[in-house]
C-alpha cells in the first residue's frame, strides 16, 4: 500500500498547490504555482500554472506510480460545464504524465475536509469573499452567500474594504475628521492621510479613486480594518462585529440549529489570529453549544485524501485522514 501514489491540488485565484503523498502518510513532493482559477485568468493560462504545480510535485516521483488525484477549485462546476476548459485541464494532467483518473471538487469541500474528516457537516469560508456550505457524505450540499461583492460576500474581506470607505464617506459628509482607520484608507488609497481644505474634493477624490480600480481591491483593505480593530479603534472594532454577524447568519441559512457536526472555519480571515476568527468562533459557540470548531488547513493534502479514500486498499479513510492530512495549528 507504501507504494500507492495520490495527488491532490488546491487551485485559488492566486495560488496553485499541489502534492504527491503515500497512503502510508510520506510526502513524496510539494508544487506552487501562479493563479489556476479558470475563471479568473482563462483556460489555457490556468491549466499552465496547473501543470506547473503538478511538475514540483512529481519532480522526484515516477508518474506511473499515481493512482488517483483530485483538484479543488473555486467555480468547479463552470470548469466540469465548460468542454475547452475540461479539455485544458485533461492535457494538462497528460502531460505531467498522468494516467489515472481524476476528481474536480469545489474549493469549499476541500477546505471542509482539510479541517475534519467527518462526512457531515458545515464549512464556513471568508477571505476576499464569503460562502458557507453543508457537507453531507463528503458532497457540497446546500449552500449560502457566495454571491459575488456585488450581490453578497457579506463579512468578507471586500465587504470589510468596502465598508471601511463608506465610513470614512460618511464622516467626511459630516464634517467629522476621519478617525485612525479612515486616515489609513486615505492614505492607502490617495497616498496621504489629509483632508483638503473643502472636505467635498476629499470625497469626489476618493471616489475616483475607488472607481477606477476594479472593485475586488478593496479587499485589499481589510488587513487595515483587523490591525484597528486589534489596536482597539472603535469603528474598526464595530465592522468586525457586524462581519462576524454577517458570516454566522449565513451559516444559520444552511445549519439546523442545535447541529453537532463538526464546523470548519476556512479563509485567510479565519484561519489566522484575527478578532473577526475569535468573534465568529463566540458567536458559533453560542449558537451550536456543542459542535466541534476546527480550522482549515493544508488543502492539497486534503484533496490528496480525497482522491484515496475510495481506492479499495483504503480500509478506514478517517484512520488516513489523520495520517496524511496535518492537523491545523
Amino acid at each position: 500500500m507504501s507504494d500507492t501514489v495520490v495527488v491532490g491540488l488546491d487551485v485559488g485565484g492566486t495560488s496553485t498547490r499541489a502534492t504527491a503523498l503515500t497512503l502510508d502518510g510520506r510526502r513524496l513532493g510539494d508544487g506552487r504555482a501562479g493563479g489556476g482559477n479558470p475563471t479568473s485568468h482563462g483556460a489555457d493560462r490556468a491549466a499552465a500554472e496547473l501543470l506547473a504545480a503538478l511538475r514540483g510535485a512529481l519532480a522526484d516521483t515516477d508518474p506511473g506510480r499515481v493512482r488517483a488525484g483530485t483538484i479543488g477549485l473555486a467555480g468547479a462546476g463552470r470548469l466540469l460545464a465548460d468542454p475547452a476548459g475540461r479539455a485544458a485541464f485533461d492535457r494538462a494532467w497528460h502531460d505531467a504524465g498522468l494516467r489515472c483518473p481524476y476528481v474536480v471538487h469545489g474549493d469549499a469541500l476541500v477546505a471542509y475536509a482539510s479541517g475534519t474528516a467527518a462526512p457531515d457537516g458545515t464549512v464556513l469560508i471568508a477571505g476576499t469573499g464569503a460562502i458557507a456550505a453543508e457537507v453531507h457524505e463528503l458532497r457540497l450540499d446546500r449552500v449560502a452567500d457566495g454571491h459575488g461583492w456585488l450581490l453578497g460576500d457579506a463579512g468578507s474581506g471586500f465587504w470589510l474594504g468596502r465598508e471601511a470607505v463608506r465610513r470614512l464617506l460618511a464622516d467626511l459628509d459630516s464634517g467629522r475628521a476621519p478617525d485612525a482607520l479612515g486616515q489609513q484608507v486615505l492614505a492607502d488609497l490617495l497616498g496621504a492621510p489629509e483632508v483638503a481644505a473643502r472636505p467635498r474634493d476629499t470625497v469626489d477624490t476618493l471616489i475616483q479613486a475607488v472607481t477606477r480600480r476594479p472593485p475586488v481591491e478593496l479587499a485589499r483593505l481589510a488587513p487595515r480594518v483587523v490591525a484597528a480593530a486589534v489596536a482597539g479603534e472603535p469603528a474598526a472594532t464595530r465592522l468586525i462585529t457586524e462581519a462576524a454577524g454577517h458570516l454566522v447568519e449565513s451559516v444559520r441559512r444552511i445549519r439546523p440549529a442545535g447541529a453537532v457536526s463538526p464546523l470548519v472555519l476556512g479563509g485567510g480571515l479565519l484561519t489566522g489570529d484575527t478578532p473577526l476568527a475569535a468573534a465568529v468562533r463566540v458567536e458559533a459557540a453560542r449558537r451550536w453549544p456543542d459542535a466541534p470548531l476546527r480550522s482549515a488547513g493544508d488543502g492539497a493534502a486534503a484533496a490528496a485524501w480525497l482522491a484515496a479514500r475510495d481506492l479499495p486498499e483504503v480500509a478506514d479513510p478517517v484512520a488516513l485522514h489523520a495520517l496524511i492530512v496535518p492537523t491545523p495549528t
